[in-house]
């Protein structure tokens, strides 16, 4: 097998070829670096790449392996980290030139378990700024491109994560999701995004934005390699490699959210529920709460807390923040406490409604974008609203994972699934059953 080929196998086999002999770590991240130097220029994905540091950390995977030793699940994975995240020695930006880019002293909590689990660190990859709003271009960095079409974004925050993945730089990634950051962006680059249940995932050094709906997870080219990253994100042994068959699971379709959305984007998530129903599953058109209350009550709770995390710097750096940035964080000054206090009210009893519904299914679908991804120029006046269904499951802290269910004019469509609290593994598991009734999740980019 070729290298090339090596490269586009999922984690697991590329595991197994280390373990068993056929391919040495220090060849995967070479392979990797010389991927990465040809494809980054077009996509802006990568911020910072660590071609010294994967280098050292393949040769002590191939030593261990030498010797007989596991240095993990993940042992010798390239991987790439949104630039949100600290990460030993390499500089963070979080997107923005308020920040000095001083190297990180330490690792996150996350970062630290990918370690342990024998993973590489292979580089930093882009955010929007702090990771509020985008595409913009006052950023220490451009911003990353979709790898289906350069000429449209990747959505984001984590908008690197998704365009590494997409873009077969690497296999997985991980990224944060406050309001849909990894699931939008896994929609419009057609890879697995998957947003665990609120607590599951430490976000100790990650740059905060909303203490109440930050959460971190994988970016991954299918959900099986989604489900072993999320193993050891969780502090787990990874759950078992996803697909299990989904006849007789009771799946509510959330088709009343598709209210207004493109018509192709109603089209493949149609297309989606009869993939299920073909499949065994039980499929039911559900009521669910009112969006809008979702996104009040989001919307209140991440702005106020945003721009208290952000006071005291933007009165010493005001300046130095992008303009759609500073806009996004000042309208968190109108807020009151009795705002926030009826927001996470609110927020409580949604929480409680997703429940209620999920206590008659066993998991929930809708779409995860309304639209494919928009064009690089439709934010030629600044930030441009881009409608999804992403933040109710931060509010209510359920498991939401995306991954593509169709194309449209050469971009893809992103599915939605949501499961009841505590069950990503299970989640997991519809995602690579869906995949194997489909051939979405086979279809790459153009190079």
């Amino acid at each position: 097998m070729t290298m090339t080929e090596f490269l586009d196998r999922d984690i697991a086999d590329q595991g197994a070829a280390l373990r068993g002999g056929q391919l040495r770590a220090i060849d995967l991240i070479e392979a990797t670096l010389a991927r990465i130097g040809q494809r980054n220029p077009a996509l802006n994905a990568f911020v910072h790449v660590d071609a010294d540091g994967a280098r050292h950390a393949a040769r002590m995977v191939d030593d261990a392996l030498q010797r007989g030793e596991d240095p993990g699940p993940l042992a010798g994975i390239p991987i790439a980290v949104k630039d949100l995240i600290d990460v030993r020695g390499m500089p963070g930006w979080c997107g923005s030139k308020a920040l000095d880019p001083v190297p990180a002293t330490s690792d996150a909590r996350i970062v630290a378990q990918l370690r342990r689990a024998g993973a590489i660190i292979i580089g930093k990859v882009a955010t929007y700024e702090f990771a509020l709003t985008g595409p913009a271009w006052d950023q220490p960095y451009p911003p990353a491109r979709n790898p289906w079409n350069p000429a449209h974004i990747t959505g984001g925050s984590s908008s690197g994560s998704a365009a590494a993945v997409a873009g077969g730089m690497v296999r997985v990634a991980i990224g944060t999701d406050t309001g849909g950051s990894i699931r939008s962006p896994a929609s419009y680059c057609g890879i697995v995004g998957l947003k665990p249940t609120a607590g599951l995932v430490p976000t100790g050094g990650i740059h905060p934005l909303s203490v109440t709906l930050d959460h971190a997870g994988p970016l991954a080219a299918s959900a099986a390699e989604a489900a072993m990253l999320f193993g050891v994100l969780a502090g787990n042994d990874a759950p078992p490699r996803p697909g299990q068959p989904v006849r007789g699971m009771r799946i509510g379709f959330a088709r009343g959210w598709l209210a207004g959305a493109q018509p192709t984007v109603v089209a493949a998530l149609d297309d989606a529920a009869s993939q299920f129903s073909l499949a065994g599953a039980s499929i039911s058109v559900i009521e669910m709460p009112d969006y809008d209350l979702f996104e009040a009550a989001g919307c209140v709770i991440l702005q106020a807390e945003a721009l208290s995390e952000h006071l005291d710097r933007l009165a010493s750096h005001y300046d130095r923040y992008g303009i759609d940035a500073r806009r996004n964080l000042l309208t968190g000054a109108v807020l009151q406490p009795e705002d926030l206090a009826a927001a996470h009210r609110l927020a409580a009893r949604l929480a409680r409604d997703v429940d209620d519904i999920l206590g008659g299914c066993d998991a929930i679908i809708t779409a995860t974008t309304l639209q494919t991804a928009p064009a690089f120029d439709d934010f030629g006046d600044g930030a441009a609203w881009t409608p999804m269904r992403t933040l109710p499951f931060n509010v209510t802290g359920h498991p939401a994972i995306s991954l593509p269910c169709g194309f449209a004019e050469g971009l893809p469509i992103g599915l939605q699934i949501i499961a009841r609290r505590g069950q990503d593994a299970m989640l997991c598991r519809i995602a690579g059953a869906f995949e194997g009734l489909t051939a979405h999740s086979l279809i790459r980019p153009p190079r």
